[in-house]
């Protein structure tokens, strides 16, 4: 997906981009010179320092070799990669909100199916938010369920890999409540959930969640994201791409009435 370009002097990304043109043009070098010092296309480069494009790290790792700078660049560059998941996050949710069908392969509980009480122990266990009461940032997660709610709801699977289910917080009262809401919401005829359980072996989708949305006017998005970045993706190659490695997870996993059964046995293990 082709990315925003910054708004505003003071955010990182603004920050980065200015550093970046300003030692180029502090070391006298021309952007054809830069691209032959470090093998990246002369546009690609101008398009970093007009901020439309963000790098990925071995670029930045590149420049600070070339402007010699101890790593300044790599380390504005972590800040304005916050910046960015924020952004793409929000963006994310504004078509989660609008969309037909979601398919979801996710590490731990997605959002759209924990309880108040599992939300804010997982909110409460991360860094405490700058600002805002944390209250608020339980009703928001909570309020994105809304879209369950539609009519017609969208069409959602889940496929819950068994490490979401393994993790109980130390409340042992919300978690068997959050896993019989999972049981309750597996027999909604919108809701799919299947367990991928730990047999099943290595895959493609390790080390991340993925979510993918079909909108309203048959366009389709995959949404990549682990615990400090996500990416949003529309390019329909790489959509196809991400929908083929969630077929296989989803030929992997338990079929979902095993998968209820499964999601059981786990709250029964957890009553004292």
């Amino acid at each position: 997906m082709k990315e925003r370009p910054f708004e505003g002097e003071n955010s990182a990304r603004w920050v980065l981009a200015f550093e970046i043109r300003r030692l180029r043009e502090e070391s006298g070098k021309s952007l054809a010179q830069l691209s032959e010092d470090t093998s990246y296309d002369r546009t690609y480069l101008h398009r970093l320092e007009t901020g439309e494009r963000l790098s990925q790290l071995p670029v930045m790792e590149a420049l600070d070799g070339v402007y010699k700078t101890g790593g300044l660049l790599t380390r504005l560059w972590g800040l304005a990669r916050q910046e960015v998941f924020m952004d793409r996050y929000r963006t994310f949710m504004q078509y989660e909100a609008q969309a037909t069908i979601m398919h979801k392969y996710m590490l731990a509980v997605p959002g759209l199916l924990q309880t108040e009480d599992y939300a804010r122990l997982v909110l409460s266990s991360g860094p405490v938010p700058d600002s805002g009461d944390p209250e608020e940032h339980v009703a928001a997660r909570i309020g994105r369920q809304e879209l369950l709610r539609r009519d017609p709801p969208p069409s959602i699977r889940v496929i819950l890999d068994e490490a979401a289910l393994r993790r109980p917080p130390a409340d042992r009262r919300v978690w068997r409540d959050q896993l019989a809401h999972l049981v309750r919401s597996a027999n909604s005829p919108y809701m799919t959930i299947q367990v991928l359980p730990f047999e099943a072996g290595v895959h493609d989708l390790m080390g991340g969640s993925l979510t993918l949305l079909w909108l309203p006017d048959g366009q389709s998005l995959a949404y990549f994201e682990s615990s400090k970045s996500g990416e949003l993706i529309d390019d329909t190659a790489e959509v196809a791409q991400h929908r083929l490695s969630y077929d296989h997870v989803r030929d992997l996993a338990l079929s979902p009435p095993d998968s209820v059964t499964f999601i059981q046995h786990v709250m029964e293990d957890s009553t004292p």
